[in-house]
């Protein structure tokens, strides 16, 4: 990966970006696009939308979700401890013992989740995964009065696992669920900001994926596209205990995952194949029986429907803090989509 696009890559995963908070995110993909794209604007939701060839009457949405889970400030005990909720599919029992920032007014507050001792707990209980409720954060005040100073109800908090590199261009973060997405949709605009395209483009960095496609369902809408592919994070399968009877055989470094079922228009999802085919581009299989738990599922119902499709980046321990992709899958998903723009032709059909 090119130095410049492994810079953005890093920035991007070093800020804040939980559903709901997704500024700082943005902030990052706005500062990498507003000198290539003709056009970018936010919407009132959030979302983020650079163009190019805003006015070619075919339109083509590419859409990653900025957003990632994390945990939100809920009640403060007269101790100072402080009890919090879920933002998104937060699995409690990878929460206690971990160490978080606490986005507030007055800048990022270290607290740590703490929860009784295994010395305190009966042998039944330490077979027990504790409720989100009977955890805390802990940031060291004195008390209520001492931890109201700094933390205020709802304030977002996110885990402090940063941006490292494993062997073999492998890299762990947390929020690669869907930041890595994002990234791919805004890298492939840089891509083709001086190509002449024979369509409008539309890179969407979308809010909210987490708390229901929130932000793929008012920006599709406002965009009104023709096609649209969502760009999220699949289920690597190349690891023990993963499941390939159900989830198909997916692995890092492989290349992107491109799915076929009911979700997928099966004209643009033609093309996508034809294309990785043409050009040499690695990609894997997965079958999607029914509607995907991706920006295509809003994407694809929006007003009248849209021809929608799915390309997914292999991920490892998804909704963990310490997700992995491969940056060869990343690469390869952005020459993917740009070529597939490249080859969409102006009134395409993509009636089945």
């Amino acid at each position: 990966m090119k130095k410049q696009s492994l810079a953005f890559l890093e920035e991007l995963l070093s800020v804040p970006s939980p559903s709901g908070f997704e500024q700082p995110g943005q902030a990052v993909i706005r500062k990498h696009l507003e000198k290539k794209a003709d056009r970018l604007t936010v919407d009132v939701h959030g979302n983020l939308i650079a163009a190019l060839n805003p006015d070619a009457k075919t339109r083509v949405m590419l859409a990653g979700h900025v957003d990632e889970i994390g945990l939100m400030v809920t009640h403060i005990t007269d101790k100072g401890f402080i009890h919090f909720a879920a933002i998104g599919g937060v699995d409690v029992g990878l929460v206690a013992g971990s160490r978080v920032h606490l986005h507030t007014k007055k800048g990022v507050i270290l607290g740590v989740i703490g929860k009784k001792p295994i010395h305190q707990m009966s042998a039944e209980d330490r077979k027990k995964v504790p409720l989100m409720k009977d955890l805390w954060i802990d940031i060291g005040a004195k008390d209520k009065k001492d931890a109201e100073k700094y933390v205020r109800i709802g304030d977002p908090v996110t885990w402090t696992c940063g941006y490292e590199r494993l062997l073999n261009n492998a890299v762990v973060a947390r929020g690669f669920d869907d930041r890595i997405g994002a990234f791919v949709v805004a890298e492939t605009l840089r891509t083709l900001a001086d190509k002449e395209l024979p369509v409008a483009l539309y890179a969407v960095s979308t809010v909210q994926e987490e708390l229901g496609l929130r932000g793929a369902r008012t920006s599709a809408f406002g965009i009104d596209p023709h096609a649209g592919i969502a760009v999220d994070v699949g289920f690597a399968t190349d690891h023990p205990d993963a499941d390939q009877k159900t989830y198909g055989e997916t692995y890092l470094g492989k290349g992107p995952i491109v799915g076929l079922g009911a979700n997928i228009n099966r004209v643009l999802g033609s093309l996508i194949l034809e294309t990785a085919d043409s050009q040499k581009i690695p990609y894997q299989l997965v079958a999607e029986p029914r509607a995907t738990g991706t920006d295509a599922n809003a994407i694809q119902i929006s007003r009248a429907g849209v021809a929608a499709a799915v390309v997914s980046i292999p991920n490892r321990y998804m909704h963990t803090p310490v997700e992995v992709v491969s940056l060869d899958d990343v690469e390869n998903a952005v020459k993917l989509l740009a070529e597939t723009v490249m080859a969409i032709e102006p009134g395409m059909d993509f009636t089945p």
